[in-house]
Order: C-alpha cells, then sequence, then structure tokens
C-alpha cells in the first residue's frame, strides 16, 4: 500500500509556541523536507501575513524535485460569494498546483461557533472547493472537527465530506483536531467515511492525547492513504503526529510504500530541532539520542551477540547510531563495547576500569554523556597517556563596582611536559570564562592549535540538593575544534572546580586528537 506523506511544518508547526520561522528558515526547511522525500509540504497561509507571501513567490522559483507546494486556508465566509473571499481570492492567485482548505464537519462548531444554518456551512464548502477548482488548483479537503462531528452527529459529518467531494476535491482528510479520540473510534470513523467517499482519504491527528501516531497508524489500517503531520510532532498545544515516528512505523512496521528517505529522517529532526531552537526529545523513538543507547550490562552483553535482542530495528535504517553508555551499572561487556565504539582495544583490564567508573559515579560523575572523559580515564589507567600539561595554580578575582556589571579576572600557573612554566591572567564574561580564556592564553605558548578549540555548552547540575550551597556539582562541558566535538566531566563541591576538571580534560583530550592526526 502507498501512503503518501503530508509535512504541515511550516504551517501547523509554525502554531508552536516560540516558533517563528523566517521566510529564508521556511526556504531551507522547504528544500530539506523535499530531498527527504515528503510528498506534500504545505507551506502556510496566503495573505494572511507578507512573510508567507514573500515566501510562496521565492519558493515557486525553486526547482523542486519531489514535494508538492501546497497552500492552506478556509472555506469562504458566511455570506460572501467566494469570488469575493479575500482568503480564496489568496489562495487561487497564490504560484502553487495545489491547495488545502479546511471547513467545518462538527454541527457544534457550526451552530455555537460559526452561529449559521447547518445547510449554509455545506454550501461553503462545496462552493469554495469548486471556485479553487475552477480558478485551475487541485484541491484538498481538512474536514475540521471530523472525528467529533463523526461522535456528535454521524450524518452531518459525513454529509461534510460528501459537500467537498461534490465541489471536487481530490482528497478528503480527516482531522482529529482537538486530539481527543481513541485508535479504535480512529479506526471505526474511517472505515464508515471510506465506505461513502470515492476519493481518497487522509489522516491529521493533534497530540493532546499522546495518541496522535497511534490514531495516524489506525486510520491508516483502515483506509487513509495519507498522513499529515510535523517533523518532531510540533505544533500547536502538544502538538501534531509526529511524522519522525509515524513514518518509520509505517515503512517498517506496516510494510506501507512511502517515498522518504528512512536514512535521513534522524538527520532531518536534528535539522528541525536546530531552526526552531528546540532539540529533539533524547527519548524520541528512533531519532532521539537515546533511541538506541543502552546501559544495563545483560543488554550489552545480549547486543553482543545479535543486536535484535534489544534493538526492534537497526540504528543505521533511520540514520542513527548505537550508543553504549558506561555508568555503575556497567559490566565487562559495557566496557569492551564501548571501548570499541571510541575505536580502542578492549582488553584484560574491564573489571579494573568498571570498578574505577564505579567509584568515581559513587563521587558524582557521569560518563554516560561525556566520552572524552571516559577515553582519557581509560587511557590514563592503562598509562597510554602522556599528559600534556599540568595547571600548578590559579586565582580568581571579583569585582564590583558601582552601578556597573561585576569584572572578573582569572590568573593562572601551567606546566608543559618539560617543566616550563607559564603564567599569565585574562578577564572574562564571569568566573568560569575567565579561568577558560587565562588557561588557553597560557597553553598557546606550548600549544597554538589549541587556538581552534572553543566552548559550544556549558551544564551544571547539583548532585545532592539536600546539601544545599555545600553540595557537589557536576559540570558538563562541550567543546570543539570546528571539525568534531567532544564532551568531558567534572565534580567538585566548589563549581569553579569542578569546571576547572572538565576543562583541563577537554584541551587535554583536543591535544591527544591533534597527536593522534600528526602519528597518522
Amino acid at each position: 500500500m502507498r501512503v503518501v506523506v503530508y509535512d504541515t511544518t511550516l504551517r501547523d508547526g509554525a502554531q508552536t509556541e516560540g516558533v517563528s520561522f523566517s521566510c529564508e528558515d521556511k526556504l531551507d526547511i522547504l528544500n530539506r523536507l523535499d530531498s527527504f522525500g515528503a510528498d506534500f509540504v504545505e507551506g502556510g497561509w496566503p495573505g494572511s501575513n507578507p512573510r508567507d507571501d514573500e515566501f510562496f513567490a521565492k519558493a515557486s522559483r525553486l526547482d523542486l524535485k519531489k514535494a508538492a507546494l501546497t497552500a492552506f486556508g478556509s472555506t469562504r465566509r458566511h455570506g460572501i460569494p467566494p469570488s469575493e473571499d479575500p482568503n480564496l481570492m489568496a489562495l487561487a492567485a497564490c504560484p502553487v498546483e495545489w491547495c488545502c482548505i479546511f471547513g467545518k464537519s462538527w454541527d457544534f462548531q457550526v451552530t455555537d461557533a460559526l452561529r449559521i444554518p447547518l445547510e449554509d456551512n455545506l454550501a461553503m464548502i462545496e462552493d469554495s472547493v469548486r471556485y479553487l477548482r475552477d480558478s485551475g488548483k487541485r484541491v484538498m479537503f481538512d474536514a475540521e472537527h471530523f472525528f467529533d462531528g463523526y461522535r456528535s452527529n454521524r450524518e452531518y459529518a459525513i454529509a461534510s465530506l460528501e459537500a467537498a467531494e461534490r465541489g471536487g476535491a481530490e482528497w478528503l482528510v480527516l482531522c482529529d483536531t482537538n486530539g481527543g479520540s481513541l485508535p479504535e473510534f480512529i479506526r471505526s470513523a474511517v472505515e464508515d467515511a471510506a465506505s461513502t467517499a470515492s476519493v481518497p482519504l487522509g489522516i491529521h491527528c493533534h497530540n493532546d492525547s499522546d495518541l496522535a501516531t497511534a490514531c495516524s497508524m489506525a486510520a491508516v489500517e483502515a483506509g487513509c492513504t495519507m498522513v499529515q503531520g510535523t517533523v518532531n510532532g510540533i505544533g500547536e498545544r502538544c502538538g501534531n503526529a509526529n511524522l519522525c515516528t509515524v513514518v518509520p512505523n509505517m515503512a517498517m512496521k506496516m510494510g506501507a510504500e512511502v517515498s522518504a528517505n528512512l536514512r535521513d529522517i534522524t538527520a532531518l529532526s536534528k535539522y528541525i530541532g536546530e531552526i526552531v531552537n528546540m532539540a529533539p526529545g533524547a527519548g524520541m523513538p528512533y531519532v532521539g539520542d537515546r533511541a538506541f543507547a543502552h546501559k544495563g550490562g545483560m543488554h550489552v552483553s545480549a547486543l553482543a551477540k545479535d543486536p535484535r535482542t534489544y534493538e526492534h530495528v537497526p540504528p543505521e535504517s533511520v540514520g542513527n547510531s548505537r550508543r553504549v553508555l558506561v555508568s555503575d551499572m556497567a559490566g565487562r561487556s559495557n566496557i569492551a563495547q564501548k571501548l570499541r565504539e571510541l575505536g580502542l582495544e578492549p582488553g584484560n583490564d574491564g573489571s579494573q576500569i568498571a570498578a574505577k567508573v564505579k567509584e568515581m559515579e559513587s563521587k558524582g560523575y557521569q560518563f554516560e554523556g561525556a566520552d572524552a572523559s571516559f577515553e582519557l580515564l581509560v587511557k590514563r589507567l592503562r598509562g597510554d597517556l602522556e599528559e600534556s600539561f599540568e595547571v600548578a595554580g590559579f586565582r580568581i578575582f571579583i569585582d564590583e563596582r558601582q552601578g556597573l556589571d561585576m569584572d572578573s579576572e582569572a590568573s593562572v600557573k601551567v606546566k608543559d611536559r618539560e617543566g616550563n612554566m607559564e603564567q599569565t591572567s585574562a578577564d572574562g564574561n564571569g568566573p568560569v570564562n575567565a579561568l577558560d580564556n587565562a588557561l588557553r592564553k597560557a597553553l598557546a605558548k606550548f600549544y597554538p592549535d589549541l587556538a581552534g578549540v572553543r566552548l559550544t555548552d556549558y551544564k551544571v547540575r547539583v548532585i545532592d540538593e539536600k546539601s544545599a550551597t555545600a553540595a557537589n556539582v557536576r559540570v558538563l562541558m562541550r567543546s570543539t575544534d570546528g571539525m568534531d566535538s567532544w564532551t568531558t566531566v567534572g565534580v567538585s563541591e566548589n563549581v569553579i572546580e569542578a569546571s576547572l576538571i572538565a576543562l583541563v580534560d577537554s584541551l587535554e583530550y583536543a591535544l591527544m586528537k591533534q597527536s593522534i592526526k600528526v602519528s597518522q
């Protein structure tokens, strides 16, 4: 069975709290969705704002390979003919082939929200679709609140679909607009609608009951051949059906034929997350960072024999990767697998490494998200790491000037491998930044290549909240050299010392990477 993928990230996803796409954002996302293989991309609502008008004008000049760009709008307003309705006129003038318009299919919405006769709403649906067809557009109809309407008045909900079909709609999309329906009810309503319609059906679910994926799949099982949703499930309130879950489920679990490139779906998820400044949930199925992360020792031992023991699909099939976590739950299997993942040879010291990890985690360390610190730990235990430098001492000065921001200054002494000493100081935006600047400045004399390394993320967590300000803190630092990135960890009762531990590991790791490249 062929199932059409309809992406509404640019329209429904834009209704997410805190999300605002620029015109350039929308053009970039459209190109990415096209290369991903989406069949339809809903671009926005022509005439509703200048940004969407600019977008459609520019998007019409793109050479899209697969996606059909679609304009969204509504049926005409009551009492106005279609040819004089500004919304429909903007849709008719929009430089796209396809339009998707929504109309009411719940009698309660018609009588209490629109406050018009039920028959007038049906006429609005039919003549709005017909007007767009007569203007040369291909039209699909979103039956808003279809499932609530079906529950309230089955005959009227079906009549709304029939009105759209009489007007010339080529798709009828059944919408669970409030997101409150259960999968079994969705299935039975779709089966009924499919028995009366002569054009294909689509499904559009919201996630207010956390069932948008299940309801979308139930609708496909019942006869829908189009699924509408958004990347990462973004959207108004609790969001829309998450295409990053629905599409792999359909293709890999239901045997449906989809044009989307599943191996690109993890990268697509992260790409959209970056643009909307909302990192995808780490626990998101298929595409999340934890989707194929394994921590329990028995799990990892079984995975080494056959990944199917604890993975429902191969991670590479959706562009993701397996991660073995090292923690106080780790056994020798975890350690061996993690060492292979890092390009290190497993040895007879697995128990020693596991014991050291457990000892350090009892003090507050956490290596699950700090692979660089773990690799350094292993090499130090094995005697395979010659430390590049030593921090011989440091001081932090903070001055408060009346009416102005606080000034932070750090003074650092470092020794290189030969015992040469360098002492310097630097200002910074806060004590940690000052320490970072001073340490790099001092090391630049010995290792000028460190100038290209910078911090990209800094997180602090209080480990024992009951100890209040006397609690140990854990600092995670993410660094990059412009090519690769890595994370290090430090723990102390003093947040400055914890930061210094993570910072030293970060720079030591960068120097280790550089020496490996030189030797190769």
